[in-house]
């Protein structure tokens, strides 16, 4: 009976001496394929062994792949000395309307780990034949056919070919993604045409740029004369507002003095209404018997003073209607002149003329018509 575990333990040690070490990096994963069918079927085994680590298996009858998880750069480009080849690999294709172009392009795809073994049995054995067989085939073909669909102008704009790139993108995840490759980017680099049409359609760009540059010239200059004509306008409102406002001040002016006149006059008018009144019932004081007194008051007191010559008007006197009043000034004058005659005191015998006084009627205040008339 102890013979079974020594012969046990003899048989396990010849088997890890004659088992090979597998091991897969820090970016792999590996795949077991079983050539006998010994303990397990024969065939892939599906099961993805994790990165970093090492396994035992014996060999001839185990195979071991694998198969880098990382994400990889697949550059096409003109340059030899860039890209996967040391040879010129840019896409060569025609556009739609018939321009030879050349673009450089960078595929970014990554292996899904959860299909490495299907990617073994059904795609490529390893990462090489997977890239250049499957990747690199079909990324050029459809890469190709989808930029081929731009006109050259169409081609010139950027935002054009990121389009087509994005499609790009999307049809190659289409075809690959089932074969557990992932198609995380497809980008554009360098491109070149036809020298001489290149030439013709820089020429081009310049004339229309140089058109846009005119065009913004033209709308620089129409901006301006339209801040200028706003600046006029301003200042004309300006001018206007001032203009008002003087007008208004002056009207207003005007108007006070109007009605400061208006009020004048109509106080002239009340006080010369009043006046007329006054006078109108003065003069109906006046016709009654006090006016006459009055009036005889009035004539004494501005008589009050004064020299009063009293001089005949009766027949046989003197007559003022024909009387030489300068010869009878001097006359007078001479008499005043005179010391022993004094003015109204002549007598007859020098034929002076006597002057009597003047009877008043106190009634009338005035002589009575017919007996003063004689000297």
């Amino acid at each position: 009976m102890r013979r079974y575990p020594i012969i046990l333990l003899a048989g396990v040690m010849l088997f890890v001496q004659g088992c090979v070490f597998y091991t897969t990096g820090d970016t792999e994963v590996g795949v077991r394929t079983r050539k006998l069918a010994i303990v397990a079927p024969k065939g892939v085994e599906d099961k993805v062994y994790p990165p970093g680590s090492t396994y035992f298996f014996l060999p001839y009858i185990n195979d071991w792949n694998t198969f880098d998880t990382k994400l990889q750069n697949l550059e096409m480009t003109f340059h030899k000395d860039k890209g996967d080849r040391k040879s010129r690999d840019d896409l060569l294709f025609k556009t739609i309307d018939g321009n030879d172009i050349s673009l450089d392009v960078i595929i970014a795809y990554q292996i899904d780990p959860a299909k490495a073994p299907y990617i073994l049995q059904f795609v490529a054995p390893n990462d090489d034949e997977l890239r250049q067989k499957i990747v690199r085939t079909v990324a050029r073909s459809k890469t190709r056919d989808i930029f081929g669909e731009l006109t050259t102008e169409e081609f010139y704009v950027a935002d054009r070919r990121e389009l087509q790139a994005e499609r790009a993108k999307q049809a190659l995840k289409e075809i690959l993604e089932p074969m557990g490759i992932s198609v995380k980017n497809v980008l554009t680099k360098d491109y070149r045409f036809n020298k001489e049409y290149q030439k013709a359609i820089e020429d081009r760009k310049i004339a229309d740029q140089q058109a846009e540059k005119n065009k913004a010239g033209q709308r620089a200059a129409a901006e301006e004369y339209l801040r200028k004509l706003e600046d006029a306008r301003g200042e004309v409102n300006k001018i206007v507002a001032t203009v008002d406002g003087e007008f208004l001040q002056a009207k207003i002016e005007a108007d006070a003095y109007y009605e400061k006149q208006k009020l004048l006059a109509q106080a002239i008018e009340v006080e010369g209404i009043a006046e007329a009144k006054g006078i109108e019932e003065m003069n109906k004081a006046m016709a009654l018997t006090g006016g006459e007194a009055l009036v005889k008051l009035k004539i004494a007191e501005a008589l009050q003073g004064k020299k009063i010559l009293l001089l005949p008007v009766a027949e046989g006197g003197m007559n003022l209607k024909t009387t030489d009043m300068n010869q009878l000034i001097n006359t007078f004058g001479v008499m005043a002149l005179s010391p022993s005659q004094p003015m109204g005191g002549a007598s007859q015998d020098k034929g002076g003329p006597t002057i009597p006084k003047q009877q008043e009627n106190p009634k009338q205040g005035k002589a009575p018509q017919g007996e003063n008339d004689r000297p």
